[in-house]
């Protein structure tokens, strides 16, 4: 029973392997600031994005869904990974470009 126990966590646990090359993910610049998004914000939300999210499962592009779809998507699964209200809006901003 206990080994059965330790292989499920150990297939739920997050992998290294499982993210994509984050140099393929988009950089922010001065271009993408908006009213509600400054550069340090994008800049922060992308190093969240990659250090956080991508503990766990391979990083979509941001351009991969809808600005609706993320800002859906975001909270669920920040509350899974303990995020603080901060990091998610910052990963939200990053996601959806500041919009």
């Amino acid at each position: 029973m206990l080994a059965v126990a330790v292989l499920m966590v150990s297939l739920m646990s997050c992998s290294k392997n499982m993210t994509t090359n984050v140099d393929s993910l988009y950089t922010p610049t001065a271009a993408d600031v908006t009213s509600s998004a400054t550069l340090p914000d994008l800049q922060a939300g992308r190093s969240v994005f990659i250090n956080s999210c991508g503990r766990c499962h391979t990083l979509y592009s941001p351009d991969n869904l809808s600005v609706a779809n993320w800002k859906a998507i975001v909270p669920n699964m920040a509350s899974r990974a303990v995020l603080s209200a901060t990091e998610t809006a910052q990963i939200t901003k990053y996601v959806t470009r500041g919009k």
